[in-house]
């Protein structure tokens, strides 16, 4: 009877202990990691859909810089047929692709607006500074996303890695550590467009 007894104990606090042990609170992290990701996605997203009209305004006033506004449309294509779905996150080459897309995305906008700088009149233009106004609000977005989701993934990581929570996710949940969305290669800070507004970097 004991050994029947003992089981049944043993079972009762372990169901007990569940919420003290991290069964819940990873799988609450792991959705924030999901969210925060997607946030990100919707940013980067929002940067893709602004870049045709801005390609064409800058076209009607700048036709001669055909090989600069092909690099952006090519980048921007690139860009967006290169996804990542929130399972992929746990991979470090598919993430790693991921930014490499989405860096030379920036770097061909950047690329841009300094062609800008040598045409007067589309800085003047209103709807190309409508464009820019909204293209650098994008930009802030984007920084902001990563940051989150960079925050979710570093509570997430510890949270599955600390005790007793790791006893718990390798018994039964089997979460993977997901991966950080980097900076550029060299760049300790994100990617910004400059439109002509601030003094250039060195």
């Amino acid at each position: 009877m004991l050994k029947r007894i003992v089981p049944a104990f043993l079972a009762l606090i372990m169901l007990l202990s569940l919420s003290g042990c991290g069964y819940n609170a990873m799988q609450q992290q792991e959705e924030e990691v999901y969210a925060a990701w997607a946030n990100l996605e919707s940013a980067l997203q929002r940067r893709a859909d602004l870049i045709p009209n801005l390609v064409e305004t800058v076209k009607g006033a700048a036709a001669h810089e055909q090989g600069t506004l092909t690099a952006v449309v090519e980048a921007r294509a690139k860009a967006t047929q290169t996804t990542l779905s929130p399972e992929m996150l746990t991979n470090k080459a598919a993430l790693a692709n991921f930014q490499a897309a989405q860096g030379e995305l920036s770097s061909a906008l950047s690329r841009l607006m300094v062609v800008v700088e040598r045409y007067p009149d589309l800085k003047a233009n209103q709807n190309f500074l409508a464009l820019q106004h909204q293209l650098e609000g994008t930009e802030n977005r984007i920084n902001v996303a990563r940051t989150r989701y960079n925050d979710a993934v570093k509570t997430f990581n510890f949270s599955i890695r600390k005790f007793p929570n790791s006893l718990t996710n390798s018994l039964l949940l089997h979460l993977e550590r997901k991966e950080f969305f980097e900076a550029d290669p060299g760049a300790k800070t994100a990617p910004k467009v400059n439109f002509g507004t601030e003094a250039k970097a060195e």
